[in-house]
């Protein structure tokens, strides 16, 4: 660990508001697996255990692709930088990611699951990006907090509208396919100490 106070990051300089999105994020993004599940440490380890060894063989003349992944209370949007492809942009709703996390082993891949299609026998997806730094990486998982925390919001207020009858345009309500989500914003070494414990009270 460098002794430079600049190059040490702490929680409070991870911190990400509601206000400070949209962040975009330059990341190299490593893949997609299938998850087994919704949310959880558990169901990630796997599928990013498996793309970083697919990606660490790549053949020399293949490179993992460079995006502008941008956090927003909409969701995720990607868009692949370098090199060039046929599909270079895409997105997750909100509403479609139910689970975020710094991974422990890799601490600069950003992992999170996305719900596709639940009628799908594999529903659910885990992908994967590798950011510049461990720093990194965290402040992406804080984003993609505060964008959760602000849909989880947004969900809240919609039900209280229906609740209390007030007058709103059908285009003012948000109808939550899903509500359930999480985001583990525990450091790596956290997440490995609690491992079992913390995920089973959550």
């Amino acid at each position: 660990m460098a002794s430079n106070s600049s190059s040490t990051t702490t929680d409070l300089d991870s911190q990400v508001n509601v206000e400070d999105l949209p962040i975009t994020f330059k990341v190299k993004y490593i893949g997609s697996e299938v998850a087994r599940g919704l949310w959880g440490i558990k169901y990630t380890r796997r599928p990013v255990d498996i793309m970083v060894g697919v990606a660490k063989n790549l053949p020399p003349n293949k490179v993992l692709p460079t995006c502008d992944l941008k956090v927003s209370t909409a969701g995720v949007q990607l868009e692949i930088i370098s090199p060039k492809a046929s599909i270079n942009h895409w997105s997750y709703p909100i509403d479609t990611i139910s689970y975020g996390v710094q991974d422990l082993v890799y601490t600069r891949v950003f992992a999170m699951i996305v719900v596709k299609d639940e009628s799908s026998p594999h529903p659910f997806e885990v992908h994967a990006f590798v950011c510049d730094s461990r720093a990194m990486a965290r402040k992406l998982t804080f984003a993609l907090a505060a964008a959760f925390q602000d849909y989880s919001r947004r969900v809240k207020e919609a039900a209280g509208e229906e609740e209390g009858g007030d007058q709103t345009t059908p285009g003012d309500t948000i109808t939550p396919t899903r509500q359930k989500f999480a985001i583990d914003l525990r450091t790596p070494e956290e997440i490995q100490a609690g491992e079992l414990e913390q995920e089973t009270e959550a």
